[in-house]
């Protein structure tokens, strides 16, 4: 993967923006494209009442990553749309930043199925998370 990939589609995701949910967990993608893409969130305001890292902040940081690799995928006039989501947490995370990196598992015109691995800050696996979106054609403007 270039930088000129990486550079181009973080342009694309910044432009586009990743919703105020994603903006008020205090997501931040630092590496984008189509091949690989790359977010992290911090702990702290995200956690259950017991201080863990909430098992669905896992979720909302694997479906911001997975929905918009997605729809950078799908292209100009093509939308994706999220139809299935899973996690499996298998380690929590109670300080620091977690990092969801997404690869691609399938690219297809019509779905396309993403696999986010999500690492505390010692890189140990803390949640396994895919998600398939539908890609459809994008609503015309009224």
């Amino acid at each position: 993967m270039s930088d000129v990939a990486t550079s181009e589609g973080l342009e694309w995701a910044t432009a586009r923006g990743m919703g105020a949910l994603a903006e008020k967990m205090g997501i931040e993608f630092t590496e984008f494209s189509i091949e690989r893409s790359v977010g992290t969130m911090p702990v702290e305001g995200n956690t259950q009442p017991v201080g863990l890292l909430h098992g669905g902040a896992y979720v909302v940081l694997g479906e911001s990553l997975g929905s918009m690799s997605a729809n950078l995928h799908a292209g100009p006039g093509r939308l994706a749309v999220g139809v299935d989501i899973n996690a499996t947490h298998t380690r929590s995370a109670t300080s620091g930043i977690v990092t969801g990196v997404c690869t691609p598992i399938h690219l297809g015109r019509s779905i396309a199925v993403h696999e986010i691995v999500v690492t505390d800050d010692q890189g140990r696996r803390c949640s396994t998370i895919r998600i398939t979106n539908m890609i459809k054609d994008a609503p015309k403007a009224p």
